[in-house]
């Protein structure tokens, strides 16, 4: 009988071991320095990793054990990396002043290591200043167990990631300094007084004055799509003429792993007649689901599949405020390549007064209180505008209605026409509308479901509001009207479910991002369907809403994550409490990050500031 119970233990502990021997320790070094790298044909100063811009892929299996030892060889600037999407413990997350973590000082070095429990497509960025701007930004790829597809839709014969970025010449601080010169020191799209006429033409005299009599006393740009102009897309570091490439073999299969590692950029991406299949969102597996293109904001990420039977086919990311693509190239490799040409752009979208949160009855309301016009000929007399009244008009004019929720774009009054003969001055009507040609799809949220039933479908115990807030004059972003320097953080119990609401105010889309743990989507699907993200958008002047298991104790940041709104406010910190506190890591909560303190004396808005922003919490601009 002891000779039996010693067998069974040996062959236990002999399992044990194994199970040890497979999980692989992966280990990669990252040396983050600042060098000059010519990408536009001017030589500039930036971030580089390993002397690469931006930085180099890094690649693991599920199950390994990642160490990444990281080394600042900035003389002069603390730094930091955060591992977006990934599930670790708190004090690996890599934001300063959250989790016990501190900024690596120059010279200085850290280990950052955390078992990966997940698998999909995830990337890095710096959490220190502008430096995800300048450079500090790479991908991050996690292969199942066994390298075993999770459906037969994902048999492919490539693999590739198609990383989206935002390259300026200028560094992030002359932009965070020009943006607290002027929010609007960036907007160079204004509308004309052809758009002017264009609408006249279309909507008659009475409702085009209205309309812009109404943007005019809001001081608001319609045309405020981005906050900063003048990049230059890239993909996978390339430029549009240098023009990426992935090859295929006749009948392949491929998988394309879009990150949109961006800063401040939306991008509506495409590949004109090729259809794509989205099999994953943000790292997480979902139903397969056919589109012709998809929209997505800073900080998510989309797998999808794709079935070549031509030769070649230009991959397009169009920004959101039409300045630009990111393009690339699928090439059968036995085939001649192709020439380059620069896609076309579609019709730049302007905000519209749904975009504020209106209504249609609280449109007609304003519209309305103002005086009517008259519709003849003489109207512009009896309105004694003369044509200099119209050219001292707000000619703003370029911003998209998107409830996310509802973004196929074919809600325009009139039918889309293509890309190709659509003139420039013809403008697409709100946020969301993406001028999607008809008969194509573009990806919704609600089309989105979970692969497998989600493992929690408790209803919320409890709900935190969080409203999105701006004040565009001192170029403030603000949380519950409040900036991170100023906030209290959000706490909650471990394993307790909550729903998080956002509310936007504003008229900019924000791309909110939780650190640490996946929420659910509440996107119209049942509970076990709902969608795992990390980040959701959230439209101007809409509401979404999303659950989570508060399943990671520790001190989680939440914040929009376009750079320059996180670095002026609008973040928070998520505690999630454990019975035992003393599990939790002493660290402040409240720490603003670099950025911010340099505009704290630009930045101290009480109530009364808030008080006298026009349209009750719609603040200037946005």
């Amino acid at each position: 009988m002891l000779r039996q119970l010693f067998r069974l233990s040996v062959i236990g502990l002999c399992g044990v071991l194994s199970q040890i021997s497979l999980a692989q320790i992966k280990e990669y070094h990252l040396d983050i320095n600042e060098q000059t790298v010519n990408v536009t044909g001017k030589s500039v100063p930036k971030i580089t990793v390993n002397g690469q811009f931006p930085a180099p892929t890094l690649t693991f299996n599920e199950g390994d054990e990642a160490v990444i030892h990281v080394h600042n060889s900035l003389k002069k600037e603390p730094t930091s990396v955060h591992w977006h999407g990934i599930l670790l413990p708190n004090s690996m997350d890599g934001v300063p002043g959250l989790g016990g973590f501190k900024e690596i000082q120059p010279n200085g070095d850290f280990t950052y290591r955390f078992k990966l429990r997940q698998s999909g497509t995830y990337w890095y960025h710096a959490h220190s200043e502008g430096q995800e701007q300048d450079g500090l930004y790479g991908s991050f790829v996690v292969y199942p167990k066994d390298d075993t597809p999770l459906t037969s839709t994902e048999k492919v014969q490539h693999d590739y990631v198609v990383m989206l970025s935002d390259f300026h010449i200028s560094s992030s601080k002359t932009i965070m300094k020009n943006l607290k010169k002027s929010p609007d020191y960036y907007q160079n799209q204004r509308e004309t007084m052809t758009d002017v006429f264009h609408q006249v033409q279309q909507q008659g005299i009475k409702a085009t004055w209205q309309d812009r009599k109404m943007w005019n006393q809001m001081r608001m740009l319609k045309t405020d799509l981005s906050d900063v102009t003048g990049y230059t897309f890239l993909m996978n570091g390339k430029t549009p003429q240098q023009n990426w490439t992935g090859l295929f073999e006749q009948g392949n299969r491929v998988r394309l792993r879009f990150i949109n590692a961006s800063a401040m950029s939306f991008f509506d991406v495409r590949i004109p007649n090729l259809k794509m299949t989205v099999v994953s969102a943000d790292g997480q597996p979902v139903k397969p689901v056919s589109v012709d293109e998809f929209r997505f904001g800073a900080g998510e990420t989309y797998d999808v599949i794709v079935e070549p039977t031509a030769d070649n086919y230009q991959i397009q990311a169009e920004s959101i405020d039409r300045t630009g693509f990111a393009v690339g190239n699928l090439h059968n490799q036995a085939s001649k390549p192709t020439e380059f040409v620069m896609p076309t752009h579609r019709p730049r979208a302007l905000l519209n007064m749904q975009d504020m949160g209106m209504s249609h009855d609280e449109m007609d309301m304003s519209k309305h209180s103002m005086m009517g016009m008259d519709h003849s000929k003489h109207a512009m007399k009896d309105m004694n505008m003369s044509e200099h009244d119209m050219k001292s008009m707000d000619m703003s004019g370029h911003q998209m209605h998107m409830d996310h929720m509802n973004m196929s774009g074919h809600h325009n009054m009139q039918d889309v026409k293509t890309s190709s003969d659509v003139p420039k001055y013809d403008p697409a009507d709100g946020w969301a509308n993406a001028s999607t040609p008809k008969g194509l799809k573009m990806l919704q949220y609600q089309d989105l479901q979970s692969l497998t039933p989600q493992k929690d479908q408790r209803p919320a115990d409890k709900t935190i509001v969080l409203n999105l807030d701006g004040n565009m004059e001192r170029y403030i972003w603000e949380i519950n009207g409040k900036k991170y320097s100023q906030a209290t953080p959000f706490k909650v119990n471990y394993g307790e479910r909550i729903r998080m609401t956002f509310v936007n105010n504003t008229m900019m889309a924000h791309p909110m991002h939780l650190h640490g743990m996946f929420f659910q989507l509440e996107n119209g699907q049942s509970e076990s369907n709902m969608p795992n993200k990390h980040t959701v958008i959230v439209p101007p002047g809409k509401t979404v809403s999303v659950l989570l298991t508060a399943d990671e104790a520790g001190e989680w940041a939440l914040h929009c994550h376009l750079l320059y709104h996180m670095t002026a406010g609008m973040m928070s910190t998520l505690i999630v409490n454990t019975p035992d506190q003393s599990q939790l890591p002493a660290a402040a909560t409240t720490a603003p990050t670099t950025v911010e303190k340099q505009h704290e004396h630009h930045a101290d808005m009480d109530m009364s500031d808030m008080m006298s922003m026009p349209m009750g919490g719609h603040h200037a601009h946005h």
